[in-house]
C-alpha cells in the first residue's frame, strides 16, 4: 500500500459519516475512495485530452507552467510573442514563463518524429488565482476513444449509428474523479464529456453556516449537465460534518469525497465536493454567493 492510500484509510477511520452523499441517492463509497488520494498536498496534474480541438492554456504572469506531451515535441512560437514569454522544451515537456499579459495566440506543437501536431491557444494574464499546476496532454485516440479509419470503412452504411446516450449524474462524477486523481494508465476519455473553463476563485460562503473555503478546481460538460470539482478546506478550529443540504444553489447532485472535515491545520482539514448542475458553475453561483 502506498503512503497516499494509507493516508486515506487513516482519515476514513476517523470520519463518522465517511463516504460520498448524493442529494437524492447514495453514491458508491468505494468508487471515490478507491480512486482518490486526499486533495490536500502538492499541486495535482491537470490532464487534457487532445481531440483535434485547440487546447486553451492561460499562463499566470511571472510563474512558470509545465505542459507535458505524449512524445518529444518542438514548439513553433509566433513572432508576436517575442519577449513576452520564455519557451523551453525538453523530453516532451514545454516550460512556459510569461513576462507580461497577452491575448490568446495559436501555437503549433509538432511531434519531432513527424507523427502529429497539437494546437494550443496560449494566453497570459495577471488575474489572481490562476492555476499553476502542471498540465499533461493525452492523445484521445491512444486511450481507445476514437475508431480507426479501417473501422469506419467496415461499418455497414445501412446500419444506423446508435444515438449517444448523454452521461448521467453518477457517470459525470466518476469521470471528474478519474480525470483529476487517477493514474494515467486508468484514464479513459469519453466522447460525450469535455472540459470547460472554470474560474479558480476562492468562495467563503458556498456552504451555509460553516467556516469553509471552497476553491473550484476543474469543470466538465456532458450533454446538458455540468460537473465541477470543488476543493473544500476547513478554516475553523472545530470539525465539520458535511451536509449537502447546506450547499447554496440549486444543484442536481452533490458528492463529498469525505463526510467530515477535521480542524484547520490537521491532516484531514481538506476534501472535495463534486457538484452537478444544468448550467455552468459561474452561472450557478451568480446571485447566490
Amino acid at each position: 500500500m502506498n503512503p497516499s492510500s494509507e493516508n486515506v484509510d487513516r482519515i476514513d477511520k476517523d470520519r463518522k459519516t465517511g463516504g460520498s452523499v448524493f442529494l437524492n441517492d447514495l453514491f458508491l463509497v468505494a468508487i471515490l475512495n478507491g480512486l482518490l488520494p486526499s486533495v490536500a498536498g502538492s499541486a495535482e496534474i491537470e490532464r487534457l485530452f487532445w481531440d483535434k480541438i485547440p487546447i486553451g492554456i492561460t499562463l499566470p504572469v511571472g510563474q512558470e507552467r509545465l505542459v507535458t506531451f505524449p512524445g518529444e515535441v518542438r514548439v513553433g512560437m509566433p513572432s508576436e510573442l517575442s519577449g513576452k514569454v520564455r519557451t523551453q522544451s525538453h523530453n516532451g515537456t514545454v516550460y512556459w514563463l510569461a513576462n507580461q499579459s497577452f491575448e490568446a495566440q495559436r501555437i503549433e506543437i509538432h511531434e519531432t518524429d513527424g507523427s502529429g501536431i497539437y494546437l494550443v491557444d496560449l494566453s497570459a494574464s495577471k488575474e489572481p488565482n490562476l492555476p499553476v499546476n502542471p498540465i499533461e496532454v493525452l492523445n484521445k485516440q491512444a486511450h481507445g476513444v476514437e475508431k480507426t479509419e479501417s473501422d469506419s470503412k467496415h461499418r455497414n452504411p445501412r446500419t444506423p449509428r446508435k444515438a449517444q446516450k448523454a452521461p448521467g449524474l453518477v457517470t459525470l462524477t466518476r469521470f471528474a474523479a478519474q480525470q483529476l486523481y487517477a493514474p494515467s494508465r486508468m484514464l479513459k476519455a469519453s466522447p460525450g464529456i469535455h472540459r470547460v473553463v472554470v474560474t479558480r476563485r476562492a468562495l467563503h460562503n458556498l456552504i451555509r453556516g460553516e467556516s469553509i473555503e471552497a476553491l473550484p478546481v476543474a469543470s466538465w460538460q456532458g450533454g446538458e449537465l455540468y460537473v465541477t470539482a470543488v476543493q473544500l478546506r476547513n478554516t475553523g478550529t472545530a470539525p465539520i460534518e458535511l451536509d449537502p443540504r447546506r450547499i447554496r444553489g440549486r444543484w442536481k447532485a452533490a458528492t463529498f469525497q469525505h463526510g467530515r472535515l477535521h480542524p484547520a491545520g490537521t491532516e484531514a482539514d481538506t476534501t472535495a465536493v463534486y457538484l452537478v448542475s444544468d448550467r455552468p458553475f459561474h452561472e450557478m453561483i451568480r446571485g447566490v454567493m
